[in-house]
């Protein structure tokens, strides 16, 4: 169905009186935005339907993607750019006296995610819609998100993120498909007819409704769903009419605690109370997901033996492993399998991608916890590992003082890594080398039982997000230079490297790129009152704060940089201006003394008017999706400086070269990828390798005490965090300074400030050739597409999904 401009205005117009009894001189800019939210919504669901029923009609076996998180961003854009309504939209809005941006821009970003995890997932569905691929999202439609970051007096303030105050367009709220999740209770066993049962009483009730999101495909009929669960009470069991007004109060407490868990992101788990929210988040979110896709599943097919050929769970990290024991349950008590069938059945359906080689980022539950909160899934998590064990024993012999290290429960902790490496049929890394790490180091002894198992996918991003709706420009350019085959197969993207050294394309993309950076530059001054150089190096540290992302060491070069200034007034460099983006969580000290680090650093560096003419910093606020799509395209240095074999993959990186960025980072995660792809010249790489800090772990030889005192530059900079020079509390910063020194420096901050600091001179002096540069930044572009989520998303159906296109033909035509 498509729209003219006359037709667009007319249903504008109808809509914005039926919705808000307005017309149009009368709207605002938000009542605008609804209106056409609610026209694309009506094109939106009558393909959504179209879909839903080929997928029933055909058979088809579909996917279902479990994350704790879905970092969407604004989706107005996407689905006018899908349905192929941007310009009629635009065009229809100005004709209407609206600005399409100041349209665009009273979207709310959706607070369902936090960082690359969240981001991936989103990428990830919008290139199963676009490739006609059935799959579709299961998550939680959390109500404030994780938190809204205001910088007061240089520090973190977090405030709620209330993202859901307005109505949200895109939502459908499902309530014929509510479903119960039960907590706490006994678990009573009885044998009934030859067969143990397992009967759940005195257990807390919780109603999962879901709400559902469309997911539209580029350019096709194709409408996936991402499906939310929010937690509310129910009111069955609570006698109201009671003279015992106690009811009525242990009513709200029951009602206080069961909307807690669909209400925040990660809740603080540095406490007891913290941990149990988290561990009632993920199974509210498995068994409610799984309870209605067995329910959908069963509605279409005769046998639950056909479920591993018509249905496949990919877990996203560990946060939704008990997706298994869940599984299992239902399995077993509701259908009534044995545990053999069971067991084959799940560990043919579910799928799990690991995102860490952090110890400390592999979940473990306490099993008293477990055992309390979720007594029938305890019960088949400890079978599932007597069984695990004992096949340990009796097959691998070899492996048996291993046994205490591989079991899922063990010291009284259960490993979630473990049970999804167990249960499922593929374990996948996320790039070539943490899949290398996996099998060789992290995860060796499961690797040495199921070889079959493991196997790489290396992450990608959405380009019609990040490079054709994010930069607009730069994509008109490229499909000026090469057509627009691109958009559909981002592998054409190759085709530019004929351009690299062509001058007159140097030029348009110089020019595409300073347009971006002088944007930028206004929308800082706007937002923080600091005016940069746009002509300077825009030099970008964007991601989510934390030790191994090592923010610290992009500040400890700038504030080497700002000594050197001091020392060297008339120093020539090239005007650099910082930019950072983080959030840290709320109960990590150490990541929140970072942020004040850096905006003390430009707080420091803008007072001194030699310094601030030759070096910037800027820290942006409440950085999320939205952000992201205007930082990305003004970019001339990506920072991905991670501690080798630290990142998992990283897409931020994708997400820049893709812009024409030139990176500087550790050979880590897809940075490897990326420089086996454009060339050892067109990226800069410095610092220890991953083999070389494992093999520090190993031995205990790093002393980072060393460093500091055998590296003037080093101990100038360290000096600063405690003698006063940085803040008038000369104890601000000592909680950075002695976990660099008396805690080892953990994440090598110190070990590769030498190696950074010459790959950021290198770097500067590449800056001063514009050819040479153009064309490492044309060369970057060129191998992006490599990275594509569409490219990912082939090799999951194909490898481990086994799903496969579905063409969708319309009938909205004839309705």
């Amino acid at each position: 169905m498509s729209l003219s401009v006359q037709e667009f205005r007319q249903q504008f117009s109808d809509k914005l009186m039926t919705t808000f009894g307005k017309k149009v001189e009368k709207a605002t800019p938000f009542e605008a935005f609804q209106t056409v939210g609610l026209i694309l919504r009506e094109l939106l669901n009558r393909k959504w339907q179209d879909t839903k029923g080929t997928y029933r009609s055909n058979s088809q076996k579909q996917v279902y993607y479990f994350s704790m998180e879905f970092l969407l961003g604004r989706l107005m854009i996407t689905n006018l750019l899908n349905s192929g309504l941007l310009e009629t939209c635009k065009q229809g809005l100005e004709e209407l006296g609206f600005n399409l941006e100041e349209v665009l821009g009273q979207e709310q970003d959706p607070g369902l995610g936090n960082g690359g995890l969240g981001r991936l997932a989103a990428c990830f569905l919008d290139s199963l819609a676009s490739l006609e691929l059935p799959g579709h999202g299961c998550g939680i439609r959390y109500k404030y998100g994780l938190f809204q970051q205001k910088i007061v007096d240089g520090n973190q303030v977090e405030l709620p993120d209330y993202w859901l105050k307005n109505e949200y367009v895109w939502e459908t709220k499902r309530l014929d498909q509510t479903v119960e999740v039960h907590f706490g209770g006994e678990i009573e066993t009885v044998e009934e007819s030859g067969r143990l049962t397992f009967k759940h009483h005195h257990y807390e009730k919780v109603l999962a409704v879901p709400y559902d999101i469309p997911v539209s495909g580029y350019q096709n009929h194709t409408v996936n769903t991402l499906r939310l669960w929010s937690a509310e009470s129910t009111t069955n069991d609570f006698h109201f009419y009671s003279i015992d007004r106690k009811d009525y109060y242990h009513y709200l407490d029951y009602k206080r605690s069961v909307e807690q868990i669909s209400e925040f992101l990660y809740p603080d788990d540095s406490s007891y109370e913290g941990r149990l929210l988290r561990l009632k988040q993920q199974y509210f979110l498995v068994s409610a997901g799984l309870q209605c896709i067995l329910r959908e599943f069963k509605n279409s097919y005769p046998s639950v033996d056909l479920l591993p050929e018509k249905i496949a769970i990919q877990i996203n990290d560990t946060h939704p492993s008990l997706v298994i024991p869940e599984l299992m349950r239902l399995l077993l008590d509701q259908e009534q399998l044995s545990w053999e069938k069971a067991w084959e059945l799940t560990t043919r359906t579910v799928a799990y991608t690991n995102h860490t080689t952090m110890s400390e980022a592999l979940e473990t539950w306490p099993v008293d916890m477990v055992k309390t909160l979720l007594p029938r899934i305890y019960m088949i998590i400890h079978e599932i590992n007597e069984r695990f064990c004992r096949h340990l024993w009796l097959a691998h012999p070899t492996l048996r003082d291993e046994i205490k290290h591989m079991a899922i429960i063990s010291y009284g902790q259960i490993h979630m890594a473990h049970l999804a490496i167990v249960g499922s049929y593929s374990v996948n890394g996320v790039a070539k080398l943490h899949t290398d790490i996996l099998k060789n180091s992290v995860m060796k002894p499961f690797y040495t039982v199921f070889p079959e198992k493991f196997n790489n996918k290396t992450n990608g991003i959405t380009h019609r997000r990040w490079l054709l709706m994010a930069n607009p420009p730069l994509a008109s350019l490229i499909t000026e230079a090469i057509g627009e085959t691109w958009v559909r197969e981002p592998k054409q993207l190759i085709t530019l490297l004929k351009y690299a050294g062509d001058a007159a394309f140097q030029e348009k993309i110089a020019g595409v790129k300073q347009a971006n950076k002088t944007a930028l530059a206004k929308y800082i001054q706007e937002r923080t009152g600091i005016r940069v150089d746009d002509r300077s190096i825009f030099d970008v540290h964007i991601k989510r704060l934390h030790g191994y992302k090592r923010q610290l060491l992009n500040v400890f070069h700038i504030l080497h940089l700002y000594e050197m200034i001091r020392d060297n007034p008339n120093m020539d460099m090239v005007p650099r201006t910082f930019i950072f983006g983080a959030k840290a969580a709320p109960g990590y000290h150490f990541a929140k003394k970072v942020i004040k680090l850096i905006t003390t650093t430009a707080a420091k560096i803008a007072a001194d008017p030699i310094v601030r003419e030759k070096i910037r910093v800027v820290f942006l606020e409440n950085y999320n999706v939205s952000l992201a799509e205007q930082i990305i395209p003004a970019t001339d240095v990506s920072e991905q400086i991670s501690t080798a074999s630290k990142e998992a993959s990283g897409t931020g990186n994708m997400k820049f070269m893709m812009n024409g960025a030139i990176t500087i980072g550790t050979l880590d995660g897809a940075n490897v990828e990326i420089r086996e792809m454009v060339g050892p010249d067109n990226i800069f790489t410095f610092g220890l390798t991953a083999e070389d800090v494992l093999a520090y772990q190993l031995s205990r030889m790093y002393r980072s005490r060393d460093v500091y005192n055998g590296d003037q530059r080093i101990r100038r900079v360290m000096d600063q965090l405690v003698n006063g020079s940085l803040s008038n509390d000369d104890v601000e910063f000592k909680d950075i300074y002695y976990t660099l020194l008396s805690n080892n420096d953990e994440y090598f901050v110190l070990k590769d400030f030498d190696s950074y600091v010459e790959a950021q001179d290198l770097l500067e002096q590449a800056y001063r050739q514009p050819t040479e540069w153009l064309k490492k930044s044309i060369t970057n572009i060129a191998h992006s597409g490599k990275f594509s989520s569409d490219r990912t998303i082939s090799e999951y159906a194909s490898e481990i999904w086994d799903i496969h296109p579905v063409t969708i033909s319309s009938t909205t035509q004839s309705r």
